[in-house]
């Protein structure tokens, strides 16, 4: 069998095949105006900058003179607001664009950027609050922290929150794309999946966290406590007349104040509530509404057991 070197076969194949994936790209990224050029690692990046804000003692590597510590936030906060700015005009000017089927010149994506970007901003002391609130639910829930830094630099449950309330905050503004992007990374880092738009109350804790589900719609209350492998999900897919799902309804459960769901549980629906105070065991099948301080868990079973022998 012949085979040809990987230079001799740069030099005959690699340019057809780069004008190939160059038409592909023009056919669905570019005439449909879909935001791309970097647009994910500069949403990663926000994140990174956004986080630094919030957290200067633990993120910025030079911040052991605190009596800098205010200007280094400050310029984070700069930073940060001017990358977010951009990226917001210009996904905002991307759907324009595809919307009104040509250029769009006016200054309309511009101001809306500006206004959502200062609306954001001034959300942050607020999203500080919550997430502090976060940590001391993960101190208090978990024997095995030992430490507040502990916590915010390793657990999966704070990094995943983090980011999920920024992007709470975009996704209320209308802001297209970019609450999902960040999101999606959390997800990708930390294995907890928590769409923006879900609504997370105060000392919100995800013990372990891997193979969380958090839906769209759903509505979480104060002092709820996740363990890995629950599911917030919809019982199924409302379809318009063309079998498309329909889209902007209530599809998540609702998890009311004091709520403990232990691992491997599945709650579905948005007309299932878990009522406060309630304790939901492990491996649990949902698909109605338990009223206040219930406690649901699988019958026992019995394993088998058989002794192994030398």
């Amino acid at each position: 069998m012949f085979v040809i070197s990987i230079h001799e076969w740069l030099k005959r194949d690699s340019l057809s095949l780069a004008e190939q994936l160059v038409a592909i790209n023009d056919e669905q990224i570019l005439q449909n105006h879909i935001s791309g050029f970097g647009m994910k690692k500069k949403i990663v990046d926000t994140i990174f900058t956004l986080r630094a804000s919030l957290f200067p003692s633990i993120y910025e590597k030079d911040t052991t003179n605190h009596a800098f510590l205010q200007t280094v936030v400050n310029r984070r906060l700069c930073e940060a607001a001017i990358s977010l700015r951009t990226n917001i005009e210009e996904v905002l000017r991307n759907i324009c664009e595809r919307e009104n089927k040509g250029a769009n010149d006016c200054t309309v994506c511009s101001d809306r950027a500006d206004a959502i970007t200062q609306a954001f901003m001034s959300k942050l002391g607020d999203i500080r609050e919550k997430l502090s609130s976060d940590i001391e639910a993960a101190y208090n829930g978990d024997p095995a922290a030992r430490y507040f830094e502990e916590i915010v630099l390793s657990y999966p449950s704070i990094e995943a929150v983090t980011i999920q309330r920024m992007a709470h905050e975009l996704y209320l503004l209308g802001v297209p794309l970019i609450p999902r992007i960040m999101t999606e990374y959390g997800h990708a880092t930390t294995g907890i999946d928590i769409h923006p738009g879900a609504q997370i109350g105060d000392h919100f804790f995800i013990d372990h966290g891997t193979g969380v589900v958090i839906g769209e719609t759903c509505v979480i209350g104060n002092n709820v406590k996740l363990y890995q492998g629950v599911t917030l999900g919809a019982k199924s897919f409302e379809l318009d007349a063309d079998g498309n799902p329909v889209k902007g309804i209530k599809r998540h459960p609702n998890i009311e104040d004091r709520v403990i769901v232990y691992s491997g549980a599945t709650i579905l629906g948005g007309d299932t509530t878990i009522g406060h105070d309630s304790v939901i065991g492990g491996n649990v099948w949902l698909t109605q509404s338990v009223p206040p301080y219930s406690k649901v868990y699988q019958p026992p079973f019995d394993p088998v057991i058989k002794p192994g022998s030398l």
